[in-house]
């Protein structure tokens, strides 16, 4: 397993690449390791798959994660 480091790192092009298929690119390249991949649209189910086990990773390292989750929050309006 990589570094904490290198893991965000990874997380956060992978991240990119799948915002730039989602916004209309044909094709992202990300690199795993040494090796570099092409994704195109058909494939981002895939690609999401790498972005989960990257964050698995990263959180057993102990590292914390950001991205494409959200959180709740509440809103408290005047009542009038």
């Amino acid at each position: 397993m990589a570094d904490l480091a290198t893991l965000q790192t990874r997380l956060t092009e992978a991240e990119s690449a799948y915002h730039k298929l989602m916004t209309g690119s044909k094709t992202v390249e990300v690199q795993h390791g040494d090796m570099r991949t092409k994704y195109t649209e058909a494939q981002a189910g895939t690609l999401l798959a790498y972005i989960a086990d990257l964050r698995a990773q990263i959180a057993a390292l102990g590292g914390g994660v950001t991205g494409l989750r959200r959180r709740a929050f509440s809103v408290d309006l005047p009542s009038y």
